[in-house]
């Protein structure tokens, strides 16, 4: 059974070849001198020609100096910026015409990789590792994340199967329109996907496994808790806001109508409680123009 995915990643990794795309893939690490090595290697094992850039972000241990002996090209942060900030710092670096993004933690299996760039060979901007079920690192993350990705599906009305996966492949010009876009942070994954779609670029998933991670995971659910719940209304805001702001407002306004029919059935009168829900529905509704225009404008720039 291993001979027979061996052969089917080789022939699919000569696919690619064949159709000239010309891959480099970015790694950020911050202190994953326990993984980063193999990681390479096993990239460089499938692609011994292709560009490995691992995004050193800050580190303290020697993250740089092995995946330097692994053969890849280190960009040294000199304290830590961020996920999203050391994926920028890849993009920018990269000279490949497809960008292949993956953690450097052991979590991403590059025997994957092929499948990837074989969409992007079939015409897609950009290609996503779907994690299947039992994937997740924990039940919690999980249900987090299926939220996400059915508040994704509705607001593009395309299935979102991973919002928040890191292992994902993309076209080198189109990622780099979005570069002003991605924060810092964790949440580069829903940005660029959500960037896509609203700019009409043809996104594929595709399933894989991810492993548990090589060392301590830089997540902390308390202290990032508040930063998940505000990517929800990242996702909206950044792709439609007006899908976020209507419903609020007609909720408002039942609220209003249903305040004000209560009160005049029993008092005979229109009360300021009645009042401020009309107003807060107007104003809310307001809000969601101007931000709807804000965000044409964004995207509008890069076309």
């Amino acid at each position: 059974m291993g001979g027979v995915r061996s052969s089917l990643v080789a022939d699919t990794a000569a696919h690619a070849t064949k159709l000239d795309l010309t891959p480099s893939f970015i790694l950020p690490a911050r202190n994953e001198a326990g993984a980063v090595g193999q990681t390479v290697q096993r990239i460089r094992a499938l692609y011994p020609q292709a560009q490995v850039i691992v995004v050193d972000d800050g580190s303290t241990d020697a993250t740089a100096q092995i995946a330097e002996r692994a053969g890849a090209t280190v960009i040294r942060r000199p304290y830590g910026m961020g996920n999203g900030a050391a994926i920028k710092a890849g993009a920018r670096a990269a000279s490949g015409d497809v960008l292949v993004f993956m953690d450097a933690d052991g979590q991403h299996d590059p025997a994957d990789i092929p499948r990837l760039l074989a969409k992007i060979a079939e015409g897609y901007d950009m290609a996503v590792g779907a994690r299947v079920k039992g994937s997740q690192a924990s039940v919690g993350r999980g249900i987090a994340n299926g939220l996400y990705n059915r508040l994704a599906s509705w607001m593009t009305h395309h299935p979102v199967l991973d919002l928040t996966s890191g292992f994902r492949a993309a076209r080198a010009d189109r990622f780099r329109e979005f570069l002003h876009l991605l924060p810092n942070g964790f949440s580069y994954p829903t940005t660029c996907t959500m960037a896509f779609f609203r700019s009409a670029y043809a996104v594929a998933y595709v399933p894989i496994t991810a492993h548990k991670r090589i060392g301590k995971s830089h997540i902390r659910p308390l202290r990032d808790g508040l930063r998940f719940l505000l990517i929800i209304f990242k996702i909206a805001t950044l792709y439609s806001p007006l899908k976020l702001f209507a419903p609020v407002a007609a909720g408002f306004f039942l609220l209003g109508l249903g305040w004000y029919g209560y009160t005049f059935h029993t008092e005979g009168r229109f009360t300021n409680m009645s009042a401020l829900l009309f107003s807060a529905s107007v104003i809310v509704f307001l809000i969601g123009l101007i931000s709807e225009q804000i965000t044409n404008l964004t995207y509008k720039r890069e076309e």
